[in-house]
């Protein structure tokens, strides 16, 4: 019972080695990028947390196996999500579930800057694209 005690007190530990803090001020994008920057800032088998970075829009698309949560950091900008149309700004949390259809169009002079955390961890496998037929 001691060696078992021993052990999960040391996978507890070593876990623990891996979480960190992560002020999203500080990430910024490069001084030059075309409409999208995405940088991941954590992740593993479960989830994976980004700070995407938007200028102009992001296509339709949805994501077949993934649920996405966004925190709008800075700027504003039209979303559309399922059959509804709203305004996104700053503070703004929006939950977008599996096999949702969804975009966005910046309508600020800023860059939309969001937080985007998908469960389980995202590959970009399951993404699909929007065809306008």
């Amino acid at each position: 019972m001691k060696t078992l005690l021993l052990l999960f007190s040391a996978v507890l530990f070593s876990a623990s080695l891996n979480a960190q803090a992560y002020d999203a001020s500080k990430i910024t994008p490069p001084a030059e990028y075309e409409n999208i920057h995405v940088h991941k800032v954590a992740g593993d088998s479960l989830t994976s947390t980004f700070i995407i970075f938007i200028k102009q829009n992001v296509a339709m698309h949805k994501h077949e196996s993934h649920s996405e949560n966004v925190i709008v950091l800075e700027g504003s900008g039209t979303m559309t999500l399922g059959s509804d149309r709203f305004e996104i700004k700053a503070g703004d949390i929006i939950f977008i579930p599996v096999n949702t259809w969804h975009s966005v169009i910046v309508n600020s002079i800023v860059p939309l800057k969001v937080i985007s955390v998908q469960s389980p961890e995202f590959d970009g496998t399951d993404r699909v694209i929007y065809k306008n037929q």
